[in-house]
């Protein structure tokens, strides 16, 4: 028997009893629903969160002051002596391997122009920043080096700003008033985004950082001379990144003349660290989904084995009359397996489009952007062929090793 007349027939064969083939589908179309659905999640928040590491900095150190200890009482983080302008121009000198280093203090204010406020978040950094933090320029230029302690009242302005302040118009060489202090705008930065913590990266103002110090009082930790909050260090591309933290480590502790055995009294976070551990973890995810499928999938294999067995019954007497004009087994065989994999391939087909079609309700409920990967769409499909194979089988043999006489009396 041909390969088409098989299908032909296996085809009559499910129509027949639509019902029951619908059932048997029901577990194979759960099951590609759900690898395509979770993935697809999956992957549209790994991406996620690869774009928000993206505007950090792949490369990037954060140094921050650690916690102090007096009377025998621990100070919560940020609590030690701060870190100073001193420790930047040591860090950016000293340590080979880096690509920029800038402090930054920060504060809240109000910003005004025309007849308009916003209260937003005032940086002061040093020009290295923008490049550190993968801030793009969008119009106008950014801080030079030599206005990094002049106190020159220059502001670079993020997206939110411009759009609340200026209605989305260009505000470079516009002045704006922050504390009741005219300032200059030389720039605007293009638009991040959310943070992966839901902050609006864009409703920010960037100046000089001894400017936002001298004018706005930003970061003043009495009696530390220029202090700043944190300091970024960007790695070039290329560079052990450990050592580069040794390298750190050393030079901070001679400056803050930390005895030899003693705890730091600053922390160097690693975001390489983070992306580490954040591929552990999707890994781990992608390896329970892959297992919660498997089983919905086998679910759905068992069933589609219990109706093709249950079909064998309801048609012995079909299968001994075949065999006795000529049928050989293999021909019944290939007939009964090829109704299971038809089975299968259609339940694969209907949860394909559930997948789909629930990945897209999700990404439009969510306000999320979700990849259906072509991969994980073909491995479902074939995933869907092999429970049809695997678990086709055995009532394929079972029927193809019928004796004609004995299936011909089967009432």
């Amino acid at each position: 028997m041909s390969l088409l007349a098989s299908i032909r027939i296996a085809l009559i064969a499910l129509r027949v009893n639509a019902l029951r083939s619908a059932l048997a589908m029901l577990g194979v179309i759960i099951g590609v629903a759900s690898v395509i659905v979770l993935v697809s999640i999956s992957e549209g928040t790994k991406r996620a969160v690869e774009a928000q590491i993206a505007s950090f900095g792949a490369n990037l150190l954060i140094i921050r002051p650690g916690s102090s200890i007096f009377g025998g009482r621990r100070g919560g983080a940020g609590s030690a002596t701060p870190l100073t302008d001193g420790d930047v121009l040591a860090l950016a000198n000293e340590v080979p391997g880096m690509a920029g280093v800038s402090g930054e203090v920060s504060t809240s204010a109000t910003a005004v122009f025309g007849g308009v406020n916003w209260s937003t978040r005032i940086s002061g950094v040093n020009a290295d920043y923008f490049d550190v933090r993968a801030w793009v320029i969008d119009e106008g230029r950014a801080f030079a080096p030599a206005e990094e302690s002049s106190g020159r009242r220059f502001v670079v302005v993020g997206q939110t700003i411009v759009r609340e302040l200026f209605d989305g118009a260009d505000p470079v060489g516009q002045t704006l008033r922050i504390q009741g202090q005219p300032f200059e705008i030389i720039g605007t930065v293009a638009a991040k985004g959310e943070s992966s913590w839901g902050a609006d990266q864009d409703d920010i103002i960037f100046m000089p950082l001894a400017t936002a110090r001298q004018r706005l009082g930003a970061g003043q930790r009495p009696p530390t001379r220029d202090p700043v909050s944190v300091i970024y260090a960007d790695v070039a591309a290329g560079e052990d990144v450990d050592r580069v933290i040794a390298d750190i480590e050393d030079i901070l502790r001679v400056r803050r003349e930390i005895l030899p055995g003693a705890e730091d009294d600053f922390s160097v976070g690693n975001l390489a660290e983070f992306i580490r551990a954040r591929n552990e973890t999707e890994n781990q995810l992608g390896l329970l989904l892959a297992v919660g499928a498997a089983i919905v999938l086998l679910v759905g294999g068992i069933g589609i084995m219990n109706i093709m067995l249950v079909s064998v019954t309801e048609r012995t007497r079909e299968i001994g009359l075949r065999l006795a004009v000529g049928a050989r087994q293999r021909d019944i065989r290939n007939q009964f397996l090829i109704e299971s994999i038809v089975l299968c391939l259609f339940g694969g087909a209907m949860g394909l489009a559930a997948g789909i079609g629930g990945t897209l309700i999700y990404a439009e409920i969510g306000q999320l952007e979700i990849a259906v990967s072509p991969l994980i769409v073909g491995i479902a499909i074939s995933a869907s062929v092999l429970v049809g194979v695997f678990f086709g089988l055995y009532p394929a043999q079972r029927a193809a090793r019928l004796n004609p006489i004995d299936a011909l009396r089967h009432e």
